[in-house]
């Protein structure tokens, strides 16, 4: 086993609910799939939890996925690496556990700011049965205090795409203190978001008077928080089923909301934690007023843009519904379809309601059904992976890649104008490109 390490890259119309899809059929696809497997979470991961480090057990396949997907400048210190199992770990020329032994002291010698380790499984270690959490016990005994050893899958045969990070904190919920038994009630928001984003959310916090707000991921591992009975929580990314089982299995409550994206889900979202802790009306009026303005005025010239204009999702990383919602309802974007890869209706509800009534939603995949309902419609934008976004765009079809939905800052008043953008920009790059 070798290891190899990452080289180092006019306003809103007040909107108001008519009809909603809380009751609408769904289109259940078993079949192909198009979508990254659960290790690409960690590139954004990594970024969140600054004493951390992500080591995936697999192959060089692995190692090149992860290269290709950070594009991680040369001169930055990446906090992921893969230890490769190698062809003699396969034929059981070697003991894998020592092996793996071995790397992560290395590791932990070369990198000692390291305070918690992750060991992430992929194929290849699922393939060969790798028992990765009674490795990640053995190392913990090793070198607890100083360091915490956990592990969780990012398999693709488990996980797509953004259930890495699913898997990542559910792990972490066992970690996490109990609360004190005179604990006042707090809120927990759960879901990585970029330090700006949380910073953002935490001064509105503050504002509205609920003083005391933790994050998981928390950005060091000596700042987990705690949990319990007295916690309240709010999702802040809509694929974290497992995360907010465990959770509640520790006592806390969800409160219930849209997710943080545009005007209207920010609103709502925010709206949940103020109701929660009563805060007066005028109070959340005026707390929400600056930013929520600023986020109206970003809007207006892209609404020009993609007003009317028809839009397709391919089911990648669940967002899918939350982003569908932002553009019908604040851009005037027509839905054609709105695929995602599971649709948990319980943390959804809000969603499945502020959706305009007659959405076509389909849950799964068939990728060739899939296509031959796109190529049938014809719409002005496709949203999907790298793999279906290229051929489409070959054939004509303007196209978003889903993973830059996820890798941007996208939630929050002052992003709405951002992610806006972000579905702006393929439809003028092509006027722009008319000769």
């Amino acid at each position: 086993m070798s290891l190899i390490a990452s080289q180092p890259v006019q306003d809103v119309p007040a909107l108001q609910q008519q009809g909603g899809c809380t009751d609408a059929p769904v289109l259940r696809e078993r079949g192909q799939r198009e979508v990254f497997c659960g290790l690409t979470g960690i590139i954004w991961l990594h970024r969140k939890i600054q004493d951390a480090f992500f080591l995936i057990v697999g192959s060089r396949t692995c190692a090149h996925l992860m290269q290709s997907a950070a594009g991680v400048m040369i001169f930055a210190e990446p906090r992921f690496a893969t230890a490769v199992i190698e062809e003699r770990d396969l034929a059981g020329m070697a003991d894998v556990n020592d092996e793996l032994d071995t790397v992560v002291a290395r590791l932990l010698a070369r990198r000692p700011d390291i305070r918690m380790l992750f060991l992430v499984g992929s194929c290849p270690s699922e393939v060969i049965k790798l028992d990765l959490s009674r490795a990640a016990q053995r190392l913990s005994k090793q070198y607890l205090p100083a360091v915490r050893v956990l592990n969780y899958s990012g398999s693709g045969i488990e996980t797509t795409f953004t259930e890495g990070e699913d898997a990542c904190l559910a792990s972490l919920v066992p970690e996490l203190p109990a609360e004190s038994a005179t604990a006042a009630t707090s809120l927990l928001v759960v879901g990585a978001l970029a330090d700006v984003i949380e910073d953002q959310f935490a001064r509105l916090f503050t504002q509205l008077g609920i003083d005391t707000v933790r994050y998981l991921p928390a950005r060091r591992a000596s700042e987990l928080p705690p949990v319990g009975p007295q916690t309240r929580y709010l999702l802040a990314q809509p694929f974290l089923a497992e995360t907010a089982r465990r959770l509640e299995d520790r006592g806390a409550t969800r409160l219930a909301a849209p997710f943080p994206l545009g005007i209207e889900g920010t609103t709502g979202w925010l709206k949940a934690a103020a109701d929660e802790w009563n805060v007066a009306a005028e109070t959340f009026e005026k707390v929400i007023a600056a930013p929520r303005k600023r986020a109206e005025t970003a809007l207006v010239r892209h609404r020009e843009t993609l007003s009317g204009k028809r839009i397709f999702f391919f089911p990648d990383s669940q967002l899918e519904l939350p982003l569908a919602r932002f553009l019908a309802r604040e851009l005037g974007m027509e839905l054609v379809e709105v695929g995602t890869p599971y649709l948990h209706r319980q943390h959804l509800a809000e969603e499945l309601a502020l959706l305009p009534a007659g959405t076509s939603l389909s849950e799964g995949q068939d990728v060739d059904r899939q296509l031959d309902r796109c190529r049938a419609a014809r719409p002005d934008l496709v949203v999907a992976g790298l793999g279906l976004a290229n051929p489409l765009e070959a054939e004509g079809i303007r196209t978003k890649w889903s993973i830059e939905l996820v890798f941007t800052p996208i939630q929050g008043f002052d992003q709405a104008g951002d992610l806006a953008e972000l579905f702006a920009r393929p439809l003028n790059r092509r006027e722009r490109l008319k000769v």
